[in-house]
């Protein structure tokens, strides 16, 4: 009997769902997270090794690589943090149908999206 399933799949062509999207970046936004909070706690110990450390992470922090690195951290912990809503209100049984996981995903998108130009918005 012959397989016809493929051998190799190509990632890049394969339209994933939307579900499948919210979750991979839901992954991939704590990942981030994880890295983007140790430069900034170099950053804070910088700021207290004394007065001289403290101007320079002063300065770095209102560089415009300062506050990218601040607008993308909080844009991660936005999307990580209304992702990980989303899930406890699924553990709660609420939208745990295939239409459930779909609405779900856009309303994630949808109020980070939201909440992460609010944050651009304060930082800049």
């Amino acid at each position: 009997m012959k397989d016809k399933r493929p051998v190799n799949l190509d990632i890049g062509t394969i339209a994933l769902p939307i579900t499948a999207i919210a979750s991979i970046l839901h992954r991939a936004s704590g990942a981030f997270i994880f890295f983007a909070v140790a430069i900034l706690f170099a950053l804070l110990g910088q700021s207290l090794s004394g007065p001289e450390g403290f101007a320079a992470a002063q300065e770095c922090l209102n560089s415009f690589i300062g506050k990218l690195l601040v607008w993308g951290t909080l844009a991660g912990i936005i999307y990580h943090s209304v992702a990980g809503v989303k899930h406890l209100v699924m553990d709660a049984g609420i939208g745990e149908t295939m239409e459930g996981g779909i609405r779900g995903a856009q309303l994630v998108f949808v109020v980070s999206a939201v909440l992460i130009v609010i944050a651009g918005l304060w930082v800049w």
